[in-house]
């Protein structure tokens, strides 16, 4: 039996929310469940157009899908959602520039099957914290090419530069990621305004810690507007195994 929270929340310095969740436990389409988190970036109202718009786009694209394969749906679900997007911001110069990270998940039976396009994330929670999607941003490359370490990058001054996003370009590219689940793992899909806020040790705290999927994903919230709540916040935490019993 599957279980989820999803919560977002305006943090302590912006005026606007440009995070947008989604969170189905009942089929979208031919997918079993749909977990969606969004990070809008732009103008005063362009940010949180772009992450809702695709969201919805996504969903509705993925509802009507008659694809079988999860890839495939999901795939096709961000290229329409990049496309429509991109047509938006060319009728209202207001949305010009607009863009949003995207990242979703699906558990079908023991396996969870991820997209993500920009640094939305998505973790893999049990006695150890895994970071299963990589970010499409500028620090991750200098990363990768030697240039910074993953403590450095924390605070990068150029840590929100992002170099994937939906509405960014003509053609997007998402990443696509396939995982056995085990017993005991908890899922956690969340905007840069948690990560940025609190160390993976934390989170893994947090997540394994004790209460309800609700009290933990509260618990995130609170932690990271507690260290300054820089950004918008978004979590969704799931529980894909809820009734197994882990065996040691």
């Amino acid at each position: 039996m599957l279980r989820s929270y999803a919560i977002t929340d305006i943090g302590r310095r912006r005026k606007l929310n440009q995070d947008f969740i989604y969170c189905s436990e009942v089929p979208v389409g031919n997918l079993p469940n749909a977990f969606i988190v969004a990070d809008g970036m732009g103008g005063h109202n362009a940010g949180d157009f772009a992450s809702r718009y695709t969201v919805e786009t996504i969903v509705e694209e993925m509802a009507m899908s008659y694809e079988k394969n999860p890839v495939r749906i999901m795939g096709k679900a961000i290229e329409k959602a990049n496309a429509y997007t991109r047509q938006k911001a060319r009728e209202d110069a207001a949305l010009m520039g607009m863009g949003t990270t995207v990242v979703i998940a699906t558990c079908i039976g023991r396996y969870l099957e991820v997209a993500n396009v920009g640094d939305s994330r998505l973790y893999l929670v049990n006695d150890k914290i895994r970071q299963v999607t990589v970010d499409h941003s500028l620090v991750e490359e200098m990363i990768r090419m030697g240039g910074i370490d993953r403590e450095a990058a924390r605070t990068h001054p150029d840590k929100n530069i992002i170099t994937r996003a939906i509405g960014a370009k003509d053609t997007v590219e998402a990443d696509f990621f396939n995982l056995e689940l085990n017993a005991g793992d908890i899922v956690l899909l969340c905007s840069d305004g948690l990560t940025n806020m609190v160390e993976d040790r934390k989170i893994q705290k947090i997540v394994k810690g004790g209460g309800s999927l609700k009290e933990r994903a509260e618990a995130l919230v609170k932690e990271a507007n507690g260290n300054g709540g820089k950004d918008n916040i978004s979590v969704i935490l799931i529980e894909p195994l809820a009734n197994e019993v882990k065996h040691d």
